[in-house]
């Protein structure tokens, strides 16, 4: 893929337990397989979701001498100062200098934001050129984008984190012209009808509108997603692994769920490629 800077995507939500990580990972093992040079940074440096995936992966390929695709990751530390304006400058001035020297030689930079509001998630949703916010099928989740009214479910307001995220949108416009598109992924949906799930998608559905953000369908309820989580699997490069276990049709239809959520992204460049074979 052509250009001067990195495509940038962002895994934004607030809260925990919406399956950034999971999701930020077949994101990037689907970039790796097509040939994308990818760079992941992990902003939580204390949980290190998304960074323990990835090492989770380099010992299991190492282990079963495999040779598995793998992303070039970082963690950014934050500042060891004392004073608020002290922390923030040195924060923007370590944030600039990773993007700086990744921006050049990726195709792909992914960076995963903490489950809470930080000086560094505000710097990453800054600069986002795609910001995925996973939300969960309920109600619970959907609080972090906007309230609704408890007796006809109908959008009353917007969240501080649906502003904070307008807010970026604004100054980016104003800093590069540029603009985040926004896709709001609805995640870990059950496979049964039911008026909760029915409401939260007529919820998305009239907020996609007022908030202009893209509303897709993402990962469902699938063990299998959590479970390759200590190998550093993921389902797109599960016929490369060691694994003996046949693939199910919950291995397939999790696959495909995956390929639609790709395709959705519209990403830069995904269209045109192909995927690598396996190794």
């Amino acid at each position: 893929m052509s250009k001067n800077k990195a495509h940038v995507i962002v895994m934004g939500n607030e809260k925990g337990g919406s399956g950034k990580s999971t999701t930020a990972m077949h994101v990037i093992v689907s970039l790796l397989k097509k040939n994308f040079r990818v760079a992941t940074i992990d902003l939580d440096s204390r949980q290190q979701s998304l960074h323990r995936y990835i090492e989770n992966r380099q010992n299991y390929a190492q282990s079963h001498n495999l040779r598995l695709r793998m992303p070039d990751t970082y963690v950014l530390d934050r500042s060891d100062k004392n004073q608020l304006d002290d922390i923030r400058a040195d924060e923007q001035e370590r944030f600039d200098d990773l993007l700086s020297e990744l921006w050049a030689r990726y195709d792909y930079v992914v960076i995963d934001c903490p489950g809470s509001d930080t000086h560094y998630a505000r710097l990453a949703h800054g600069i986002a050129d795609t910001l995925i916010t996973p939300v969960n099928d309920s109600f619970v989740d959907l609080d972090l984008i906007a309230q609704v009214h408890p007796d006809n479910f109908k959008v009353e307001k917007l969240s501080l984190y649906s502003e904070r995220v307008w807010e970026a949108r604004k100054k980016r416009a104003m800093k590069d012209r540029g603009s985040i598109d926004w896709i709001v992924m609805r995640n870990r949906t059950s496979s049964l009808d039911a008026k909760n799930k029915r409401r939260v998608h007529e919820a998305l559905s009239q907020l996609q509108k007022r908030v202009a953000f893209r509303y897709v369908t993402g990962l469902g309820e699938r063990v299998i997603y959590r479970e390759l989580f200590p190998k550093g699997l993921t389902l797109v490069d599960f016929k490369d692994s060691a694994e003996t276990e046949k693939m199910t049709l919950s291995h397939v239809a999790a696959r495909q769920e995956i390929r639609r959520l790709m395709e959705d992204l519209n990403l830069p460049g995904w269209i045109n490629t192909v995927v690598t074979a396996a190794e």
